[in-house]
């Protein structure tokens, strides 16, 4: 049967997340503001969640009204076969947005939504299921946008980025999906090297590896669909065993991570160990003067911090000088990307940019920096 889903990603990142869709065979890709809409039956859903790299959740359409009271959300809500999804048994949470709406209060709206799915349910069984809201069986997203109520389950469960590899969160980690972004906005296919001077924890590198292997990055953890009434077991061991079919053995080109501290290149190692692509990678600890990179033509991705007061600023520009230097003295033949949350430090660079592409890291609002090394 054919359902309507929503992936939603960070701004900027639709683009790329709805290509990623349109790799996977997925029909009908609409890209829209802070995600991608598209159709198909349940094999699509799955297959979203398990492969997709930039995505921070699948929702699964339900219904959509309009709404300007709560009486309108309580019938809106309450006209759904709720029965469909949920017994007394299964436990129940509910997430909302809200934006440009009459109703300006997410917990009232989320108590309302709630209510309204209880008391359906009372009415079909006689008995009400519970309220769990850090591991519900069944997550329902509200969305509210411009008086529209768009009313939705969350298949993911646990947001995307979550691949279960990264146990320490280093300072200011970026996020996994954030991460395969920037791998993916590079146009990086796993042909040629890949290199980031400031690995950190070893996120880019990772994820990088993981796309050049063909490793679903959903590959070892559980999703939200799993715990549903009416989950296809057969069909998801159908779509993981053909994923691991699929699988190469080893990196096309080299992926190289490096690092001025001892304890990031540590817990680069550690996470690499537990996505399983430790032995693929080139990690180590060398500052950014020193860095030697593979033969190009490559692709190198840097991340460096932005500091978010001005005294940091000042003490961050040698920094972004360096960067700038290393990339005209020891990079020939490479295409560089800098994503910085800072455009008066990227200036420090000293290299006229290409192109430039607006992302957001969380709230701040970041540029993704081309630059071609020739």
């Amino acid at each position: 049967m054919k359902q309507f889903f929503f992936a939603t990603t960070a701004k900027g990142v639709e683009e790329a997340l709805a290509a990623e869709l349109v790799r996977l065979g997925v029909p009908e890709v609409t890209a829209e503001s802070g995600g991608v809409r598209f159709a198909g039956g349940m094999e699509a859903a799955y297959r979203a969640n398990l492969w997709l790299r930039t995505a921070s959740r699948v929702l699964m359409t339900l219904a959509e009204f309009p709404c300007e009271s709560p009486e309108e959300l309580y019938r809106g809500v309450r006209a759904v076969s709720w029965e469909r999804f949920l017994t007394p048994a299964l436990t129940l949470a509910v997430d909302c947005n809200l934006r440009d709406s009459a109703l300006t209060h997410s917990g009232f709206v989320a108590l309302k939504t709630k209510d309204a799915i209880v008391d359906a349910l009372r009415d079909h069984y006689g008995s009400r299921p519970s309220v769990d809201t850090k591991d519900p069986d069944l997550r329902v997203n509200v969305r509210l946008f411009k008086n529209r109520c768009t009313l939705s389950l969350d298949l993911s469960g646990e947001p995307l980025d979550r691949r279960g590899y990264r146990l320490d969160r280093h300072e200011a980690p970026l996020k996994e999906n954030l991460a395969a972004a920037l791998v993916e906005l590079s146009g990086w296919d796993g042909s040629i090297p890949l290199v980031d001077p400031m690995c950190g924890t070893g996120t880019i590198a990772i994820e990088a590896a993981l796309k050049a292997l063909r490793i679903p990055p959903g590959l070892n953890r559980r999703f939200g669909f799993q715990r549903w009434q009416g989950f296809d077991r057969a069909l998801w061991d159908r779509i993981v065993a053909e994923a691991r079919a699929g699988m190469l053995e080893r990196l096309p080109a080299p992926v190289q991570g490096t690092d001025l501290s001892h304890s990031a290149v540590g817990m680069a190692a550690q996470n690499a160990k537990r996505a399983g692509v430790l032995e693929h990678l080139v990690l180590g600890r060398l500052p950014m003067a020193e860095l030697t990179v593979p033969p190009g033509p490559g692709v190198l991705i840097i991340n460096p911090p932005y500091g978010k007061r001005l005294g940091e600023q000042e003490a961050l520009r040698p920094l972004y000088k360096e960067i700038g230097d290393t990339l005209k003295q020891r990079c020939k033949g490479y295409t560089a990307y800098l994503f910085t949350g800072n455009l008066e430090l990227a200036k420090s660079v000293g290299l006229k940019a290409t192109r430039r592409m607006v992302l957001y890291n969380g709230p701040i609002e970041c540029r993704l920096l081309k630059y071609e090394m020739y």
